[in-house]
């Protein structure tokens, strides 16, 4: 009984190991799980006292349990038999494939990670590039939608800066969830985009069965009143210009709030830059006719280098101007009751209406639509303020300088430096006619929508 057994050192290390292992699974990780989550939970209860929205209690669950909610969701399972028959493929490998797609979409949310990183590089990144402006003619709208409905921000894309401005100047509010594409799942960046509370979602995968998982999971967020931010075109824009939308989300949402469940409140947002990142990129995929954006990591690091040591030397002061415009939150409710059957794409219409009508107009953008035909630089002015009259007769949004200030020329600069017009003795001749024509896109919309109104109106009058 107490005889000595000699055993080699490798089998004593192996079972010294997994003894270790026992005792870490069984009394430490917890303890250590213990701790964090009530340091979590404290750090959300301060959060709460000044968030007009508190953080959802479904994105403080443990993502492993969000991850078995929707794994066990009855139309999962269905789909799962569903996605078993169809293919031939066993229960078990369905099943074990639907709760992959369930970890690849689920975010792992974390208080600390969104308020105390997330939020400060956003603003951080945000006034180091640009000067932000933000307009909210819905203010006080917002300020009284119902505290339990779900808020969705819907929003034009334009850059990828759009995830970090709106996180910044929605941070005093609330906390967002992100529909993010595959371009994201790159480690550390999808580690710290779902801690951010942001999902991936895969834009172009048929399958059946993947679908209905995402279809769950963002069914289930709105049904626990989580405030989520989609951009409906799907992907960058590539003309400039705001685009249709694409029904997926929206078709899953509307579905949801047909069951007469927590009430739904969109908010159109409109997104405007002097200078998009990526426009050179944009402009290229546009002329090839593939939505393909090659670019290395390297080049872009490299890049931002670049910037940072001309800002820390004064040698630049940034891409110009920034503006977000909130506008007026619209009810599903009023839109359901009347009309029980709304469609997919009636709504889609009608969000993206709204989008284009906050979208805010900048100076550089501005000059760029002034400039498209060329002319003479002296009467540029003139035509600036006339345009600047019709985009107001037609409400638009306009993020200019003080009437009084002269910022027509500091707007041309860029456009002269960028080499997209050049001056030829006293006129300005248009050189790169594509980067021009997407840097004044959001206006020359407004313009175009103008123009179509215009004959309708005179064949009515007569």
């Amino acid at each position: 009984m107490l005889g000595t057994v000699e055993i080699p050192v490798w089998l004593l290390v192996l079972i010294l190991g997994f003894a270790g292992v026992t005792f870490a699974s069984h009394f430490l990780f917890p303890s250590v799980r213990w701790f964090f989550r009530r340091r979590m939970e404290r750090v959300v209860a301060q959060l709460n006292t000044r968030l007009a929205r508190p953080v959802e209690p479904f994105k403080l669950l443990e993502r492993h349990d969000r991850i078995q909610q929707i794994t066990y969701d009855p139309q999962v399972l269905d789909a799962v038999l569903a996605h078993a028959r169809d293919t031939g493929v066993p229960r078990a490998v369905a099943f074990d494939l639907a709760r992959r797609y369930a970890r690849e979409i689920v975010p792992g949310f974390s208080a600390s990670v969104y308020f105390g990183f997330s939020v400060r590089v956003a603003r951080w990144m945000s006034r180091l590039l640009y000067k932000v402006q933000v307009r909210a003619q819905g203010e006080a709208d917002l300020a009284s939608v119902d505290p339990q409905a779900t808020v969705i921000f819907v929003i034009n894309h334009r850059s990828n800066m759009d995830y970090v401005l709106v996180t910044w100047l929605a941070s005093t509010r609330l906390t967002l969830s992100y529909a993010v594409g595959e371009w994201a799942r790159v480690w550390p960046l999808s580690w710290l985009i779902r801690a951010m509370g942001a999902y991936f979602i895969r834009r172009r995968t048929p399958n059946p069965l993947y679908r209905k998982v995402l279809e769950r999971y963002v069914q289930t967020a709105t049904a626990e009143g989580v405030a989520q931010a989609i951009f409906p075109e799907g992907g960058l824009s590539l003309s400039g210009r705001v685009g249709e939308a694409r029904l997926g989300l929206l078709s899953y949402i509307l579905a949801e709030a047909k069951k007469g469940g927590r009430p739904v409140v969109f908010v159109p947002v409109g997104l405007g830059y002097d200078r998009v990142l990526e426009d050179q990129i944009l402009v290229g995929a546009d002329a090839a006719g593939v939505r393909r954006f090659k670019t290395r990591l390297s080049l872009i690091m490299l890049h931002v280098a670049r910037m940072l040591w001309r800002r820390l030397w004064g040698r630049w002061s940034g891409f110009g101007q920034a503006a977000v415009s909130f506008g007026a939150p619209v009810p599903l409710a009023p839109l359901l009751v009347s009309d029980p059957d709304l469609a997919p794409e009636v709504l889609g219409a009608q969000l993206m209406a709204g989008v284009r009508a906050v979208v805010p107009v900048l100076p550089v953008p501005l000059v760029a639509a002034a400039v498209q035909d060329g002319g003479a630089e002296a009467e540029l002015p003139a035509r600036v303020a006339g345009l600047v009259a019709t985009l107001q007769a037609a409400g638009a949004v306009l993020a200019l300088p003080d009437a009084e200030a002269d910022w027509v020329a500091p707007a041309l600069a860029p456009l002269l430096a960028r080499g997209m017009i050049r001056r030829d003795g006293g006129l300005l001749r248009v050189a790169d006619a594509r980067l021009l024509a997407f840097q004044a896109a959001p206006v020359q919309q407004v313009l175009d929508a103008v123009a179509a109104k215009t004959p309708q109106a005179e064949t009515q009058g007569t």
